[in-house]
């Protein structure tokens, strides 16, 4: 994920540095790249406009005929390949990462299921991103040529007024002019800023121009980062689509992670024990007749092996969906998962009705996980557990007084657990300073 850029707003500083970050403002280095991102909007609405509009008036020009389809065709893509210009200008000068839209899908056809340019043409055509960024081109040139003016009247005024001692002596000495004239008549009537009064005044004029610049600049680029992000962006039901997608793709990699935990926690427990159990008692029923009581003690020790393997299975399925969970709900089994735990555990649960099922397994898995945690890497004395409802969500908090220090970085167990409740919409915020205390808290839908 690409790192948010924040440039300095007007208001954000403390009051103790207001003043100076007001009056260094004017020559920072982001006024400067929204004013070149102001100049260079200009020409590029003028060449994405008129390209527009002559593509689309041809193309439209060109329907009675079969040329008018793949016009319209190269109208939209060269359209969005503007947009992947703009987006660029955008990133590079204003600091605002615009993700790329979704791609041109067409319909697979032909042999090897093959996109042909006729299936492209149409999915061109279809798309609402590429019309998009034909409305963009529409609407961007009459906002760039007014935020042009702008930006170019506030910089030449500001600079120029607030430096105009430095280069008043221009005037009279090649101009033959008393200094810069404000206006004039056809009368032979005319003003200039000539005397020190009027020196004066200028120069403050243009260091007040020059301090409202930065406020300007922002006031016009904040237009332009709104129409790049909402019409050369991806739409919202695409990103919620690519969202989706990649949240079934963490619940499948899930699924399969646990079924494989499961399958291993199988080969190596239990069914190793009853594979050993099952030659225990064929040894046992050949020694039945020589030796009894060597029979009868080998018989004693597969029923041990019986009691490991029924707790080994009985652990294993109260780790995937305890029957305690289903018969009496979330929180029962919450006070059953934590008087397992080696810390003392509070549990504390706040639930007018229960959650949908789904819910309840990952909320009760999240616990799970969570007080294992404090168990084997807190140093905890104690935790507590504390679940209830806050409108259509249901919260999971936990804390512990442990030695703190626990993340969600790359490859910790609690990366896992984030991406397992983010896959349902959910979220997990770790608060673990070092030193303690951690508080882990899990917010999950209600249905």
């Amino acid at each position: 994920m690409a790192t948010a850029y924040r440039p300095y707003e007007p208001g954000t500083e403390p009051r103790g540095h207001l003043v100076p970050a007001a009056l260094k403002a004017p020559f920072q280095a982001r006024v400067w790249r929204e004013f070149l991102y102001l100049v260079i909007s200009l020409p590029m609405a003028i060449l994405t406009f008129v390209y527009t509009i002559t593509m689309i008036a041809l193309g439209a020009g060109l329907l009675i005929t079969f040329l008018g389809v793949p016009v319209l065709g190269a109208a939209l893509a060269g359209c969005r390949a503007l947009g992947v210009v703009e987006r660029a200008r955008a990133r590079a000068l204003l600091r605002l990462d615009v993700a790329e839209p979704e791609p041109v899908l067409g319909r697979r056809g032909g042999r090897g299921g093959k996109r042909g340019p006729v299936a492209w043409v149409g999915a061109l055509l279809r798309s609402g991103t590429s019309w998009r960024h034909v409305i963009y081109a529409l609407i961007h040139l009459p906002w760039a040529v007014f935020s042009f003016a702008f930006a170019i009247a506030f910089t030449s005024y500001g600079w120029g007024f607030a430096t105009y001692p430095l280069w008043r002596w221009v005037f009279p000495r090649y101009v033959d002019e008393p200094g810069l004239q404000v206006f004039g008549d056809d009368h032979g009537r005319a003003f200039y800023l000539d005397t020190p009064f009027e020196i004066t005044a200028a120069c403050v004029v243009g260091v007040l121009v020059l301090l409202l610049t930065p406020w300007v600049m922002r006031a016009l680029t904040s237009v332009d980062r709104i129409l790049v992000a909402g019409l050369l962006g991806p739409s919202r039901l695409a990103s919620r689509v690519w969202e989706l997608e990649s949240d079934r793709g963490t619940v499948v990699d899930t699924a399969a992670a646990d079924l494989r935990r499961i399958e291993r926690d199988l080969h190596d427990g239990a069914q190793a024990r009853l594979v050993a159990l099952a030659m225990d008692l064929g040894l046992a029923k050949e020694k039945l007749d020589e030796d009894p009581e060597a029979a009868a003690k080998m018989v004693d020790e597969a029923h041990g092996e019986v009691k490991l393997a029924l707790q080994e299975l009985r652990d294993l399925a109260r780790g995937i969906h305890p029957a305690i969970l289903t018969d009496r709900g979330l929180g029962p089994a919450l006070s059953a998962l934590s008087a397992r735990c080696t810390v003392p555990v509070t549990v504390t649960v706040d639930l007018p009705q229960r959650p949908a099922p789904a819910i309840e397994g990952i909320a009760y898995f999240t616990v799970s996980e969570l007080l294992q945690n404090i168990s084997k890497h807190s140093g905890a004395r104690t935790a507590e557990v504390d679940v209830w409802r806050t409108e259509d969500r249901v919260m999971l908090q936990i804390t512990d007084d442990g030695q703190g220090g626990a993340g969600t970085s790359a490859g910790s167990g609690l990366a896992g657990l984030a991406e397992r409740i983010d896959a349902v919409d959910g979220i997990l915020v770790v608060n673990s300073p070092a030193g303690g205390p951690t508080t882990v808290t899990a917010e999950l839908p209600w249905r």
